[in-house]
């Protein structure tokens, strides 16, 4: 049993996202099983969008939806014959989707603010419990 949570950042399109949150799951590299294995249940799930959509050039930038692990469970889901993605259970959270411009300043894993997209290429990665604190504020502060 572990003692503290972790946090992670997954990066997909806002409407990727919106359908995991739908459907109380999350992806994370396309459907890959590496990242998932990672999480443990209890952890925190950030998600950061680039784009409206995988296929579209409309920027989103923000963090678009925010869920603690369900579960220890790792499964595949047949989306078609040729794309059978593994997933993980989330327990969403009622946020709103929260710009990074205002935040970046203030997040400790942006290190050169002037690329601050750079981590966000990983697709996945750990942050500290200080940066999730800040994104998770500014997301449920906003619901009023």
């Amino acid at each position: 049993m572990k003692d503290q949570p972790k946090y992670w950042i997954v990066v997909a399109s806002k409407d990727h996202i919106q359908r995991g949150a739908e459907g109380g799951f999350i992806q994370a590299g396309h459907g890959k099983l590496a990242p998932l294995k990672r999480m443990q249940q209890h952890d925190w799930v950030l998600c950061y969008s680039p784009k409206q959509t995988l296929e579209g050039d409309e920027k989103c930038q923000a963090f678009t939806a925010l869920g603690e692990v369900a579960d220890e469970e790792i499964y595949q889901q047949k989306v078609s014959e040729e794309f059978i993605p593994y997933r993980r259970k989330v327990k969403f959270s009622d946020t709103q989707d929260t710009s990074i411009v205002h935040l970046i300043p203030d997040l400790g894993f942006i290190k050169n603010k002037k690329s601050w997209g750079f981590p966000f290429r990983m697709g996945f990665f750990e942050i500290q419990k200080d940066d999730f604190d800040l994104i998770r504020r500014a997301m449920t502060q906003q619901k009023n």
